[in-house]
Formats: structure tokens, sequence, C-alpha cells
């Protein structure tokens, strides 16, 4: 795994909450969700299929030095040394001029990348991203 604060110093961490809105109706203690179980998903059709039918899935990756610099558009690694494996939240895909893409969240912090979000190229297991996807049913 990549220390996030080695690559990120300059950015400060937000403070998680144990609250929700009041206009949630619903209190933090019963809106947690506990895993009955966990899969594999392979195959493009099946994680999409999965992100719709279920939602977010969660994905790990080989993380290269290009990727730290990340700030818009559709990830493809071009250059630099592989720092390791990360995990990430995929949540969604779209296609950017005839470029398909992922949607992922990243934990660097809302100023890294696109507002903590990136794109990834799609349907070519760029960095390994389509090959280690998980998901799960929730009790």
């Amino acid at each position: 795994m990549i220390d996030c604060s080695v690559i990120q110093p300059e950015y400060s961490t937000p403070r998680c909450s144990n609250e929700c809105e009041m206009t949630y109706g619903k209190t933090y203690a019963n809106d947690k969700h506990k895993a009955a179980s966990s899969y594999g998903v392979s195959g493009v059709s099946n994680i999409q299929k999965e992100l719709i039918e279920k939602g977010s899935v969660s994905v790990a990756f080989s993380v290269y030095e290009d990727f730290e610099a990340y700030n818009a558009g559709v990830y493809q690694h071009l250059t630099g040394k592989y720092l390791g494996g990360h995990a990430v939240k995929m949540i969604g895909w779209g296609v950017e001029n005839d470029t398909p893409y992922w949607i992922c969240t990243n934990s660097w912090n809302d100023s890294w990348g696109e507002k903590g979000f990136f794109r990834i190229l799609r349907g070519k297991d760029e960095c390994g991203v389509e090959g280690a996807v998980v998901a799960g049913d929730a009790i």
C-alpha cells in the first residue's frame, strides 16, 4: 500500500463525522450497513451490471508516479515507476471523446484529481483496475 501522507503532504484530511444531517431522517447508527457476503466480479459488462444493480464496487490497481500528478481527464499510465497497490471505490462509467472510462473515488482528499474523483481507461484493464473487482451484499 502507498503511504498517502508521503504522497500528498500538503493536503489536510477532513475530519470524519459520526452524525447525519438532521434532514436526512436516520441516525448515524441506524444508517450503517454491514457486509453479509463478498465476491469477485470479472469482465467489463459484469462490472457494469453490478454497478447498475447493486451500486459501487471496490477495486485494486497498480499506482505509478504519473498517477500522483493526475488532475483531470481519463487516466492512462504513461510514465514513471511502479509505486505500489491501491484500493478505491468504483462508482460508474462514461465516455469522453470516444475514450471509455471508469469513475472512481480516491481517498487522497478532495483537493486531488477531480475533487477526489478520477477517471481511468475502461476496457483495457488499465493498471489492473478491472482485474481485482470485489462486491458484496449488505445486511
